[in-house]
C-alpha cells in the first residue's frame, strides 16, 4: 500500500546471502509535494518515517516544495547541482529536442563524476550508515538521482546485480500513470516528436545505470575503491550496512 505516492517504495525484500533486506528502514519515492492528508499520515505514523532526503535542484525544490509533518527531519542534498552541460530536464527538451538517449547517458555519468553527486552521495551513504531509523530519500521523477542512491545501498549490501536492476527499472511500471498525466499536460506545448523524446526521458533504461557503475568504476579502479577512494567513506562503511539493514 502507497496510497498514491508516486513511485514510492521500499528498499526491503531484496536478499544477500541468505539475509533479507529489512522493509521497514529505507523508502524511496518520487517527489513528496501536495500530499494529502492521508498519504502524510502513512509516511509519519504508519511508516514512522522520521527523515526526508531531498535530491532535487533549487528550482524544482521552489516550484514543488515537500510535504513534511511534524518532527521529520528534512535535508536537501542537491546531487546534480554541477550538472549544468546536458539537455536532461523536460524543458530543455522541449525547446532544444536532441538525442534523449545521449543525454541521458550523459545525465548518468555526471552523476558518477560530478562534484555535486560525489560528495551528494557521500553525504547520504553517511548519513544512512550512521543512523538507521526510517528515512524517505527522492527527486524528482524518483528514477535517476534516487535510482543510483537506491542501487549504490543495495549493491553495498551484497544485493545482487539482477535484483538491483529489478528494483531500477520497477519505475517504469510504477510511474506508468504519473507519466501519462505529464505527457497530457505538455500536449499543447510540443510536437509529437518532442512528447516521444519526453516519454522516453520520463522511463529509465538498463543501460542508463550500467553507464554509471561503468563510469565510476572506471575512473576508480573497482566498485569498492569508488566507495571508499571516491566516495572517501570510512572503512566501516559496508559491514555496518550489513549490520543495520539486513536480517
Amino acid at each position: 500500500m502507497t496510497l498514491g505516492i508516486t513511485n514510492f517504495r521500499s528498499l526491503g525484500g531484496y536478499t544477500s546471502g541468505a539475509s533479507t533486506f529489512k522493509a521497514d528502514k529505507l523508502f524511496r519515492s518520487g517527489q513528496l509535494s501536495e500530499l494529502s492528508a492521508d498519504q502524510t499520515e502513512y509516511l509519519e505514523n504508519q511508516l514512522k518515517i522520521k527523515r526526508i532526503v531531498d535530491m532535487r535542484g533549487e528550482d524544482e525544490r521552489a516550484q514543488f516544495p515537500d510535504t513534511q509533518w511534524p518532527g521529520s527531519d528534512y535535508q536537501v542534498i542537491d546531487i546534480l547541482k554541477d550538472a549544468t552541460k546536458n539537455n536532461a530536464s523536460l524543458g530543455k527538451m522541449i525547446t532544444n529536442g536532441g538525442n534523449v538517449y545521449d543525454n541521458m547517458m550523459l545525465t548518468y555519468e555526471q552523476l558518477a563524476v560530478s562534484d555535486s553527486a560525489i560528495n551528494g552521495y557521500r553525504q547520504f551513504l553517511t548519513s544512512v550508515s550512521d543512523d538507521d531509523s526510517p528515512l524517505v530519500f527522492h527527486c524528482f521523477a524518483g528514477k535517476d538521482r534516487t535510482g543510483v542512491a537506491a542501487a549504490l545501498i543495495l549493491k553495498s549490501v551484497g544485493v545482487s546485480e539482477e535484483q538491483i536492476y529489478a528494483d531500477y527499472l520497477k519505475t517504469n511500471e510504477l510511474r506508468k500513470s504519473a507519466n501519462e498525466e505529464i505527457l497530457k499536460g505538455l500536449k499543447d506545448q510540443a510536437t509529437s516528436e518532442q512528447l516521444e523524446s519526453i516519454s522516453v526521458a520520463l522511463n529509465v533504461n538498463a543501460d542508463y545505470l550500467e553507464h554509471f557503475f561503468d563510469t565510476a568504476v572506471k575512473q576508480a579502479g573497482g566498485f569498492q575503491d569508488y566507495l571508499y577512494t571516491t566516495l572517501k567513506l570510512d572503512e566501516g562503511f559496508e559491514e555496518r550496512m550489513r549490520e543495520m539493514y539486513l536480517k
